[in-house]
C-alpha cells in the first residue's frame, strides 16, 4: 500500500499541488489526469522518490518493490535487450551479475564457494532461473521479435526500445508500479496485450495516459489533479467525464440561482435602503449579499474546450463518388485506382499503416493537390472544411489570432468571431497572441475555430487529436459524434476511431478494405483479417 498524507509541493511561487490525502492498495488501477501542466508526471516522480515535496509523508508498505517506466531510451545502449528488461528487478540482476563474476574467478577460494552457496539460494528464491524466459515472454507480448532479443540495445529502432523498457518495468511483478504514457509507440496488439496483463496484475498501478481506450479498460480509479489538489474517484475515465459533466452543469446552476437572487437582493437594497420604515430589512439583506458573495461557488479550473460543427445548410444525397484515382506521378503512385462513393451519412474512418497514402488522398479532396488520374465527383451541395496534418505554414505569420481567423469569414463583427475562438479556451488578451508563438495545441484549436466558423457539411481530418489533451480530444470526439454531415479522417485514437466512425477504409499495399461497421467490430471479424492477410501478402502487417 502507498499512503500520501498532506502532500505539498510548489515551484518558486507557484503550488503545484496541496493537502494531498490518498491511498493506493493492491488490485487496483489507477489513472493520473489532469490538464497540460498539472503536475501529472511530477507527482509520479514525486511517488517514486526521484524529487523531493515541500511537505507532507509519503509510506510505502516494508519491503515492496516499486518499479517506474524509464523515459531515457538511451540509458542501456551496450546491454542485451533481455539484460535491459532483467534489470527491472535490480535486486534480482545484481545477484547475478555477483554470482557470474564469481564463477569466473580463477583462484576460486573456499570463502567464494561459500557466497557462491549463499547466491544461489537468494537467486534460485526471486526466480532467477526463469528470468530470462519470463522477460522474452514480455518482449514477444509487446511485440519485440524474438530474433531481436539477443540483440544489444544501440542495435534496435526507438520503437523496440520503447517496449524494451515497459517491459522492463513491468518484469518480475513489482508490488507498485509507476507508469508514464505506457502506450506511447506501441501498436495496437501491443496495447491489447498491456491492457490484459495490467487488467490481471495483482499489485498496485499507477499511470498517467492520454489514451481514454486504455484507461477506461484499464483504471479502477481516476485521480484529477485540479485547482492545486488531487481528487480520487472509483472508476475510469468515461465514468468520472460523464460525473464531472453533471457535477459542472449542478455547480453552473446553482451558481445561475445565487447571482439571480444577488441581482433580486441589489435591486431591493437600491429601493428601500433610503426608506426608513425598510431600512431594517434592507441592512438584514446587505447581509446575505454579503454572506453569498463570500460564500460563492470556486470554479473548477479545469477548462473543456466547447466543440460544435454546424453545417450552414444540409448535405444532400449526392455527396462524394471517386472513380480510379490515382496519386503520385508516373515513376509511381502513392493511392492506385482509389474507388470510392460517399453517403451523406458517411463518418468514415481510414485506418492502417499507409500513412502517407491517407494524407495524400485527403489532400487532394480538399484541392490542395491535384491526382495523377481518375475523377472526383462533388455533389451540389456540398461545402467542405480539411483539418491536415501539418498546419504549420498557415501559422507562419505575425497576425493575432483573432486577426488569423477573421481571414476566414466574411464577417467584421469581432465579438463574433470572438466567440469561436472562446469556445477554444481563447478568451480576452489570450485571443491577441500572435499565432507564430503558438503550441501545438493551440495551433489545433484554432484549426478547429477555423472549421466551426466555415459552417462546411462535409469535414475532412487528418490526425486532428495529435497535441490535444484529455479534454480537448474528448470534447471534439463529442462534436464529431454530433455532427450531421459527412466526415472523412484518420486518427491514432481507438477509442476516437471507434466512437465515431460507422465504415472503415484500410488502404493496403495490394488492395482495400472497406466494411460498414465499428473499429471493434472491424478489429474482430474473421473475414476481414482474412483479406488482411491476403493484401499484406510479402509485407509486414499493417498497424492498424
Amino acid at each position: 500500500m502507498i499512503s500520501v498524507q498532506d502532500l505539498a509541493l510548489g515551484f518558486g511561487e507557484r503550488s503545484l499541488f496541496k493537502d494531498v490525502n490518498l491511498k493506493f492498495t493492491p488490485g487496483n488501477c489507477y489513472g493520473i489526469i489532469g490538464a497540460n501542466g498539472a503536475g501529472k508526471t511530477t507527482f509520479l516522480r514525486v511517488l517514486s522518490g526521484e524529487i523531493g515535496h515541500d511537505r507532507g509523508e509519503i509510506h510505502i508498505s516494508k519491503g515492496a518493490r516499486m518499479a517506474v517506466l524509464k523515459q531515457d531510451h538511451f540509458a542501456f545502449e551496450y546491454f542485451r535487450l533481455l539484460d535491459t528488461v532483467i534489470m527491472g528487478h535490480e535486486q534480482l540482476y545484481a545477484l547475478s551479475r555477483e554470482r557470474e563474476e564469481i564463477y569466473a574467478k580463477e583462484d576460486f577460494s573456499e570463502a567464494d564457494g561459500l557466497r557462491a552457496s549463499e547466491l544461489e539460494a537468494e537467486f534460485a528464491e526471486l526466480g532467477g532461473w526463469k528470468a530470462e524466459a519470463q522477460a522474452s515472454i514480455l518482449l514477444s507480448g509487446l511485440g519485440v521479435p524474438e530474433d531481436q532479443h539477443e540483440a544489444l540495445m544501440k542495435n534496435v529502432g526507438e520503437s523496440l526500445k520503447v517496449r524494451v523498457l515497459l517491459a522492463q518495468a513491468i518484469f518480475g511483478n513489482p508490488d507498485i508500479l509507476l507508469l508514464d504514457e505506457p502506450t506511447n509507440g506501441l501498436d495496437l496488439e501491443s496495447i491489447r496485450w498491456l491492457e490484459e496483463f495490467l487488467i490481471e496484475f495483482p499489485n498496485i498501478v499507477i499511470v498517467v495516459s492520454h489514451d481514454r481506450h486504455f484507461l477506461n479498460a484499464v483504471c479502477t480509479h481516476i485521480c484529477d489533479i485540479d485547482f492545486g489538489h488531487i481528487r480520487m474517484y472509483s472508476g475510469n475515465y468515461d465514468f468520472w467525464y460523464r460525473m464531472n459533466k453533471i457535477l459542472v452543469q449542478q455547480q453552473k446552476d446553482e451558481k445561475r440561482r445565487r447571482e439571480d437572487k444577488v441581482k433580486d437582493l441589489k435591486e431591493f437594497i437600491q429601493r428601500f435602503a433610503s426608506n426608513a420604515s425598510k431600512s431594517r430589512q434592507a441592512t438584514s439583506r446587505k447581509k446575505i449579499l454579503d454572506k453569498l458573495q463570500l460564500d460563492d461557488i470556486v470554479p473548477s479550473s479545469r477548462r473543456f474546450p466547447y466543440v460544435s460543427f454546424k453545417p450552414n445548410r444540409d448535405i444532400g444525397n449526392n455527396v462524394l463518388k471517386l472513380v480510379n484515382l490515382s496519386i503520385g506521378d508516373e515513376s509511381g503512385s502513392i493511392v492506385k485506382n482509389f474507388s470510392l462513393s460517399v453517403n451523406r451519412n458517411d463518418k468514415i474512418a481510414f485506418v492502417g499503416r499507409e500513412h502517407v497514402s491517407k494524407s495524400a488522398l485527403f489532400s487532394v479532396l480538399a484541392g490542395e493537390m491535384e491526382a495523377f488520374q481518375g475523377d472526383a465527383y462533388w455533389g451540389q451541395t456540398v461545402e467542405k472544411a480539411y483539418f491536415p496534418k501539418d498546419s504549420t505554414a498557415l501559422f507562419d505569420s505575425s497576425l493575432s489570432i483573432v486577426d488569423w481567423l477573421r481571414q476566414y469569414t466574411e464577417s467584421e463583427d469581432e465579438t463574433y468571431i470572438r466567440s469561436f475562438l472562446g469556445r477554444m479556451l481563447f478568451s480576452g488578451d489570450e485571443a491577441l497572441k500572435p499565432v507564430r508563438v503558438l503550441s501545438g495545441g493551440e495551433r489545433v484549436r484554432c484549426m478547429l475555430s477555423r472549421m466551426m466558423l466555415s459552417g462546411a457539411n462535409f469535414l475532412i481530418m487528418d490526425e486532428p487529436t495529435n497535441h490535444l489533451d484529455l479534454e480537448a480530444i474528448t470534447a471534439l470526439n463529442d462534436g464529431l459524434i454530433e455532427f450531421p454531415g459527412a466526415l472523412l479522417f484518420a486518427s491514432h485514437d481507438h477509442e476516437f476511431v471507434n466512437s465515431i466512425a460507422n465504415r472503415i477504409i484500410e488502404l493496403c499495399p495490394q488492395g482495400v478494405i472497406d466494411r460498414y461497421m465499428s473499429f471493434d467490430d472491424y478489429l474482430s471479424d474473421p473475414q476481414v483479417k482474412e483479406l488482411r492477410d491476403e493484401y499484406y501478402h510479402g509485407h509486414v502487417i499493417a498497424e492498424i
